[in-house]
């Protein structure tokens, strides 16, 4: 399998060849796996957690408990991205951005390997939507 270095020393005529969609099918079932594994630990995290007598404590419990809630919450929700973007890789439609078909590039992908959208594209729906909420 190919290395990040050597896939993003590719030239960009084998943009989303067979060798790369290969490297982000692993790295996208890998993060799948490390996130499952992770919601698993909160979970049990959660679950061990006592209930403190003291006010102090149990403020600071509280904090803890809605932070790992939030981490799960967050977690959970990536599991479907992830989902979705395997199916992209097995219909090729992965690495190329939803609205022009562009291709969103590797360097992007390797940073963010659920992105549906080229950082054009992006940085365009960002603009529009705070315009709409300035006004």
């Amino acid at each position: 399998m190919l290395t990040q270095e050597q896939l993003l020393a590719m030239s960009s005529d084998d943009y989303m060849n067979q060798e790369q969609r290969e490297y982000f099918r692993a790295l996208l079932l890998e993060m799948k796996n490390d996130i499952r594994l992770q919601i698993e630990q909160a979970k049990a995290e959660l679950a061990k957690m006592e209930y403190e007598a003291d006010e102090l404590d149990k403020a600071a419990q509280e904090e803890d408990r809605r932070l790992q809630l939030r981490f799960l919450d967050r977690q959970t929700k990536l599991l479907p991205k992830l989902d979705e973007a395997l199916k992209r890789v097995d219909t090729d439609e992965f690495g190329y951005c939803d609205v022009t078909g562009e291709p969103i590039g590797v360097p992007r992908l390797l940073a963010r390997p659920t992105a549906t959208l080229c950082a054009e594209e992006k940085i365009r729906q960002e603009q529009q939507e705070r315009n709409y909420r300035d006004h």
